[in-house]
């Protein structure tokens, strides 16, 4: 799977989050800490910030080569500072088959709406389950389509359930998709197991879910993701586990401070002033909180303040 960073808080320089701390995003792209495979196929960010000429609109980066092999990362990101931050680096099959291209590369950000979209996961027999899901998606949104990847077209997919911009109507817009996905999956005979890990971006909001369906399209499957991830690479059981892993979340203050890792000062949750949801702990410290399968969080910055609402998708 890819791996996701996804940042709101005071404006920061992008570095800070992208380049400079041991473990950040762009070394992931050689050394994902839980992930057993390089994340060689594209990179890309989008971010919002009140120092450019559009602050309502988010600037967008994408590039389908590994970000350390990317020229312009050292021209561009130290120029930049953000807010709010959504950042991908992304994994595909090591064959010919996988399409390296910049319209592939995560964020996607479409005309319309206030939300970007990025995710580590995988929809198995999308282009076949398009049957049955392309009706419920909005034409205005399915115009803009560019790329080949199943996130795109789930991007699609949600921004057309939306009714609102609410909490409850993003987590119902959730909940309906995996609903018509496994619907499609058993009308079509195409059970599998999805991998739904996304981060929903908009100024000052972060959305992340930790969904899917098992082997059988189940949507919630057995088993202690722990155990799992100790099974050899490319087993059934390893996929398993990497389903049913969390995602992780880091709050705190003053992250601003501090340019050489992703620590925050500690604080209690009602304190904290910035926010991290990310694929993998970015630090070694224990104070990195999950967002176990099945979840699906909240985080909001509102005046200096960060809030955080996770709760259990019923679907």
């Amino acid at each position: 799977m890819c791996r996701v960073l996804a940042y709101i808080g005071p404006e920061l320089p992008l570095e800070n989050l992208l380049l400079n701390p041991p473990n950040s995003l762009v070394n992931q792209t050689l050394d994902p800490e839980l992930h057993p495979e390089l994340q060689l196929a594209g990179w890309g960010f989008a971010g919002w910030s009140e120092h450019l000429l559009k602050p309502e609109v988010p600037f967008l980066y994408r590039r389908p080569m590994a970000a350390f092999y990317d020229d312009n990362v050292e021209g561009i990101v130290p120029s930049l500072q953000v807010s709010t931050m959504l950042a991908h680096v992304r994994a595909a099959a090591y064959n010919a088959g996988a399409v390296l291209a910049d319209e592939n590369c995560h964020p996607y950000s479409y005309k319309g709406t206030p939300w970007i979209v990025a995710q580590n996961g995988d929809l198995p027999h999308w282009k076949v389950l398009q049957r049955e899901l392309l009706q419920h998606c909005k034409d205005d949104y399915l115009e803009q389509m560019a790329g080949t990847t199943d996130t795109e077209f789930l991007y699609v997919l949600l921004l057309s359930l939306l009714e609102g911009v609410s909490n409850d109507d993003v987590q119902r817009a959730f909940e309906q998709m995996l609903r018509l996905i496994v619907k499609a999956m058993q009308d079509l005979d195409l059970a599998g197991l999805a991998k739904l890990k996304m981060a929903l971006v908009s100024p000052n909001r972060i959305v992340g879910v930790n969904c899917g369906t098992g082997y059988q399209g189940e949507t919630d499957p057995a088993g202690d993701w722990r155990e799992l991830r100790k099974a050899e690479p490319g087993s059934d059981d390893l996929a398993l586990g990497m389903l049913l892993e969390p995602m992780y979340l880091l709050m705190g203050r003053n992250f601003d401070k501090d340019d050489a890792t992703y620590d925050f000062e500690e604080c209690d949750e009602e304190q904290a002033t910035a926010a991290i949801f990310a694929s993998e702990p970015l630090t070694e410290a224990d104070d990195w909180s999950m967002l176990e399968f099945g979840q699906i969080v909240f985080l909001e910055k509102s005046g200096d303040q960060i809030t955080k609402d996770v709760r259990t998708l019923e679907v």
